[in-house]
């Protein structure tokens, strides 16, 4: 096979690539994070409502993961990933028009369904077209992507929101992400590993068939679906603790402030590639850790130690989403690759939908404190779910070795 080797031009064209599609990606997924408040006045809901302007779109985009794959398998991927950004993008704009709640959350609904086509293929063709040497290293610059777009859409719409109105700051992020869409297509290099398959429902039953299989699989799905959980969870509702006292940020304000998620971004790279050397449940177990420390700090009325447990929480679900995300390609088939990633897309996003939404529940019952012991005891149960996989993994080794041996 011809890989893209590390520092060719050909991998930094897929560098930039990568960071236009996930920035656009989840910029427009994520954006309404910082408008639940807005959303809650403006339309007289309660703030777990509001929240399914986020819960609605990543369900969405969970469940229409499943078939993208099938579509890829015989029209490629990049044809697939970038007509994906560009409908996203037409959406977003059509979006800032909304004239109520329900047409908003219908054109949600929507975007995640167009917006699918990205994510469910993306570490589909990092694995299939970088060497396998710098996969883990790549595949962290894409979750830094991702965390760069959160970062971009919550920061241009909260503050042009301040400003101006949510409708505008949507119809700008929308423009913004159709340029970016343009320029992906234009710069991702031709697949050169792909291979074509007819679009048949039987292969997409035996491929989807063959990645719930794996019990090693479902534990690393269940990963995904915990980490994503929380990290919407906390980073829904933040913004209502922060508005109130003794903090008393303005919209632009809150905003700002995920700009320490970007801070956080160091840690998919960084343990990306310290898992080309070192045990991915040992890594696993240090971000949890973070995550969860992180969690706990955002409990001080120290503004100053809230930011840094936002820094630490961020560096441990980015870290821990780039060692589960890489685990996929290195414990699945290589026939099962794309299925095992749609899978693992699907619980990450329904964790998202479900724990991001129950943030609320939490919130308006318990307050924020409330939130974050939800969180804690999520990240606990993480914890479990790593040392079950990891005993499962050396018992399958050791198995491998006997058979091989004997």
């Amino acid at each position: 096979m011809q890989y893209i080797e590390y520092g060719t031009p050909a991998y930094r064209r897929t560098f930039l690539s990568m960071l236009l599609g996930s920035t656009v990606t989840f910029a427009i997924l994520y954006s309404p994070q910082t408008l639940i408040q807005t959303f809650s006045k403006e339309f007289t809901i309660s703030p777990s409502t509001a929240s399914l302007t986020i819960s609605f779109a990543t369900f969405a985009l969970a469940i229409s993961m499943l078939f993208v794959t099938v579509f890829s398998n015989a029209w490629g991927r990049k044809k697939i990933m970038s007509i994906s950004l560009l409908l996203s993008s037409l959406l977003g704009i059509l979006s800032a028009f909304s004239p109520n709640f329900e047409t908003l959350i219908f054109l949600r609904i929507l975007q995640g369904i167009v917006m699918s086509g990205f994510p469910a293929i993306a570490m589909t063709y990092l694995s299939e077209e970088i060497s396998p040497l710098h996969v883990g290293r790549i595949m962290g610059i894409y979750v830094s992507g991702c965390a760069f777009g959160g970062f971009f859409g919550r920061v241009i719409v909260s503050t042009l929101t301040d400003f101006f109105s949510w409708n505008i700051a949507i119809l700008a992020l929308g423009l913004i992400s159709l340029l970016c869409s343009i320029l992906f297509w234009i710069y991702l290099p031709e697949s050169k590993n792909f291979k074509k398959t007819d679009l048949s429902f039987g292969n997409w039953v035996s491929g989807i068939s063959s990645g719930l299989k794996s019990k090693n699989l479902f534990y690393i799905y269940g990963l995904g679906f915990l980490l994503l959980g929380v990290y919407v969870a906390l980073f829904n509702y933040i913004g209502f603790p922060l508005s109130k006292p003794p903090y008393h940020l303005s919209q632009t304000a809150i905003g700002f402030l995920f700009v320490f998620q970007l801070a956080g971004s160091w840690g998919s790279y960084f343990f990306g590639k310290l898992s080309e050397r070192h045990s991915r449940s040992r890594l696993m177990s240090w971000a949890l850790i973070m995550a969860l420390i992180g969690s706990l700090m955002t409990l001080s009325s120290n503004i100053f130690i809230l930011i840094l447990g936002l820094i630490l929480f961020a560096s441990g679900f980015l870290a821990g989403h780039s060692i589960a995300s890489g685990w996929i390609g290195i414990v699945s088939q290589p026939n099962t690759k794309a299925y095992a990633s749609s899978l693992y897309l699907l619980f990450y996003y329904t964790g998202s939908s479900l724990i991001g939404w129950s943030g609320g529940v939490f919130l308006s019952h318990f307050g924020w404190i409330g939130v974050i012991f939800m969180i804690c005891g999520l990240l606990l149960f993480t914890c479990v779910l790593v040392i079950v996989l990891n005993r499962s993994l050396n018992i399958a080794k050791i198995e491998n070795q006997i058979e091989f041996y004997s």
